[in-house]
């Protein structure tokens, strides 16, 4: 016994068809806003040629064993607490906005108890991405995070 084809049936295909569609999609899209952002460059041939050299720059950087925390006190100063990381070394940073005008400022820190460093001048109100640099002899550290 056949049963006959109906409106019915061809909308519920319809919508099943569609509901799957839309799930994978945002699916999809829940996974590329969660993973990496990419690199804005000038030439991306040039930039694919210097890659290997910057995984191994991350890897000598991760032998170091350094790492650091930023965060912007009540006061407005950048706080930066490091783990690992030799008294006497330097540390600096540069801020740019992550949206709208490009704006860049340049941070200087002074250490205020070991393994802390606290900016000179107080930071706008805002976000920002915070690019650090730790220093100490030949030895380099980079590191990129917000704050909000």
């Amino acid at each position: 016994m056949k049963r006959e084809f109906t409106g019915r049936h061809f909308t519920a295909i319809l919508l099943g068809w569609f509901g799957v569609v839309v799930t994978v999609n945002l699916f999809m899209a829940s996974l590329a806003t969660q993973g990496f952002g990419g690199v804005v460059v000038k030439n991306s041939y040039v930039a694919s040629q210097k890659f290997n050299g910057w995984l191994d720059a991350a890897r000598e950087q991760e032998a170091l064993g350094w790492s650091a925390a930023v965060d912007r006190g009540d006061d407005g100063h950048v706080l930066v607490t490091t783990q690992g990381v030799p008294s006497g070394a330097r540390v600096s940073a540069l801020l740019r906005r992550p949206l709208g005008d490009p704006q860049q400022t340049g941070l200087a820190f002074g250490a205020s108890a070991p393994g802390v460093f606290v900016s000179t001048v107080p930071v706008a109100e805002g976000r920002w991405i915070v690019r650090l640099t730790i220093e100490d002899a030949d030895r380099r550290w980079v590191g990129e995070s917000r704050i909000p």
